[in-house]
């Protein structure tokens, strides 16, 4: 790595508002990525997260759970969430990221379940119909929940701007 900073146009990164995520970039990490943390507000207040799957579909990113996790009686208490999506373990190269915040809206309806479940078990298991399939079919119990997020603010990050106004600090390629 590079100790001479003369060439950085950034001497520091405390406002790194600038190095945002471009919106054709933003949908390639969408299309790119599977996983992301969705964040809640617990009973007692405080803020909880596991990190799962998504689709992102017409505007809305689309997750699921069972009736029986917490976050369901919780986002039926409180429906603010945000779900934190990041590059990593994606086909990406570039570090990027994204947040967004919303509300949570849950379906259990049979019309919602009978496309969500197939283009989601799709999208986890692209190269094997078979597995897809089976995957499907575990997803359909009883106690199924369809998430709808649709995102009203976001957070984005580009790794590739910051190194371009800081090539000293730049990670080794």
């Amino acid at each position: 790595m590079s100790t001479d900073r003369e060439h950085d146009s950034a001497s520091d990164f405390e406002d790194v508002r600038a190095y945002t995520l471009e919106s054709s970039d933003e949908a390639a990490l969408l299309e790119a990525q599977t996983e992301c943390t969705i964040i809640w507000l617990g009973a007692d207040g405080h803020p909880m997260g596991v990190i799962v799957n998504y689709i992102f579909r017409n505007g809305s990113f689309w997750l699921t759970a069972t009736e029986m996790r917490p976050r369901i009686a919780a986002m039926r208490n409180d429906s603010r969430v945000s779900i934190a999506i990041s590059s990593k373990g994606s086909s990406v190269t570039a570090r990027q990221s994204v947040t967004y915040k919303g509300r949570a809206t849950l379906h259990t309806d049979q019309q919602t379940l009978d496309w969500f479940v197939p283009e989601f078990s799709r999208a986890m298991r692209p190269d094997s119909p078979s597995a897809a399939e089976s995957f499907g079919a575990h997803l359909l119990s009883p106690g199924r929940v369809v998430i709808e997020l649709v995102p009203h603010k976001r957070v984005g990050f580009d790794s590739t701007k910051m190194w371009a106004a800081a090539p000293s600090a730049a990670p080794d390629a």
